[in-house]
This record gives C-alpha cells, sequence and structure tokens, in this order.
C-alpha cells in the first residue's frame, strides 16, 4: 500500500468519527428519518392523472399510510416548452417542467410541520407517430411525477423536527 492510499484510508476513517460524533445516522437505520415517517403521511387524495401518478410515486417511496400522523395537502403546477422547431412541421422536443407546493400538517394538533417546494423537468420527442408523441407525453410527465416524488420524500427525511414528532422513537 502506497503512502497516498494510506492517507486515503485514514482520511476516511476520520470522517467516519467526526459524522458519529455529529449524530449522524442513517436515515433507514434504528430510529432514523426513513423507519420514522414510513407509512405516517396521508396525501390529499388525488384529482388529475399528474396527481395520482404522484401519490403513487410517493407512497411507493414512503409507504402506504397505515397509521398516519401527518396530512400532505400538494398542488402540482406543469409548463410545457417547445423547442428544435422544424419549418412546417413544429417543435420537435417538448420539455416539461413541474413545481410541487407542498404543507405536511400534524393531524393531531394541526400544526403545519414542514412546507415549501420542490422542482423537476424531463422532455420528449415529437417526432414519431401521433400514438409515440401522445405515449412520449404521457410517460415524460409519469418520470416527472416520480422525480417530484423522490424530491419531496428527500426533503422531508432532511427536514428538521419531522421524525422527532414520531411518539416510538
Amino acid at each position: 500500500m502506497s503512502l497516498s492510499d494510506r492517507r486515503k484510508v485514514l482520511s476516511g476513517l476520520a470522517a467516519l468519527g467526526l459524522l458519529a460524533g455529529c449524530g449522524f445516522r442513517p436515515v433507514y437505520g434504528n430510529g432514523g428519518t426513513g423507519r420514522a415517517l414510513r407509512g405516517a403521511i396521508r396525501a390529499d387524495d388525488p384529482v388529475t392523472r399528474a396527481d395520482f401518478h404522484f401519490v403513487s410515486s410517493f407512497e411507493d417511496l414512503i409507504g402506504r399510510p397505515d397509521a398516519a400522523r401527518f396530512a400532505l395537502a400538494y398542488t402540482i403546477e406543469q409548463e410545457e416548452i417547445g423547442g428544435g422547431d422544424l419549418q412546417n412541421f413544429g417543435d420537435t422536443r417538448i420539455q416539461l417542467f413541474g413545481r410541487l407546493r407542498y404543507t405536511v400538517t400534524d393531524l393531531a394538533t394541526g400544526a403545519v410541520r414542514a412546507e415549501g417546494e420542490v422542482r423537476g423537468n424531463t422532455a420528449y420527442s415529437t417526432t414519431g407517430t401521433q400514438l409515440a408523441t401522445l405515449t412520449a407525453a404521457e410517460d415524460a410527465e409519469l418520470r416527472l411525477m416520480r422525480m417530484l416524488a423522490e424530491s419531496l420524500v428527500t426533503r422531508l427525511y432532511t427536514e428538521p423536527g419531522l421524525a422527532q414528532a414520531d411518539p416510538a422513537t
């Protein structure tokens, strides 16, 4: 083992020691936020197809609410912007932008525990047949809702005080 390899190993071990000293613990470890929030958040009922895809992705990530302690209210906004304009054909590429505004409320007290917004974007091609373009647009919307759900879950895992509201921890 060369001297530079030893330094990397020793600096990695030192970094682990620092993380342990600052209260770092894995999200899915014992007492982690991931376990504390699993099945604890009930999202508002979906109204649109985008809402349905978002709620489905959110529940895949955080679990279906069995003993919900929190309510998730959300609004989703989408915007399409064309690009790659061809003469006599139109846009060949569509970018789909999404914004999710959310509020997490404690069901027991009615207090707002977290609020904010997450954003994402994706794109699809319009150069195929009409059916291929429609399918690509639906797939892009599904991908965008999955991105928004993943961003929201990551944000909730790092929200201070949200997991500490769990009486079991």
